[in-house]
């Protein structure tokens, strides 16, 4: 079973992407800030990340750069999960080593549309 972590401060919006990713048959780690994320991702490293940019602790950017420098890091799908929606942030993102930019709020389609985009289901 493909492990997905979700990164973002909001338990609601944790509990939401648990429930749609669960249904698409992904086994489901959270962390609440970057920080705690990339203790996860030493833990194990998950196979997709869905990524929140405003967080605590650590920014969404600034946990994907640290990220993409560890051993292993360039193998997880990175989706930016996030309301930031100007061009500057996607560049950004995407300049750092992210795979999609999903926008808040989303949905089950949404989610599994992107995750089809970029080969996980």
């Amino acid at each position: 079973m493909k492990q997905c972590l979700v990164v973002d401060d909001s338990r609601v919006i944790r509990k939401v992407a648990r429930r749609i990713l669960e249904d698409l048959e992904f086994s489901i780690v959270e962390a609440e800030d970057g920080e705690t994320a990339l203790d996860r991702c030493g833990e194990r490293m998950p196979d997709a990340i869905l990524l929140d940019w405003n967080m605590p602790v650590m920014n969404g950017l600034d946990f994907l750069v640290n990220l993409r420098n560890q051993d292993g890091g360039k193998a997880p799908v990175v989706l930016f999960c996030t309301t930031e929606n100007d061009m500057d942030h996607i560049t950004q993102a995407i300049s750092a080593g992210a795979d999609e930019y999903i926008m808040k709020p989303f949905d089950r389609d949404i989610i599994e549309a992107k995750f089809q985009e970029v080969g996980l289901l």
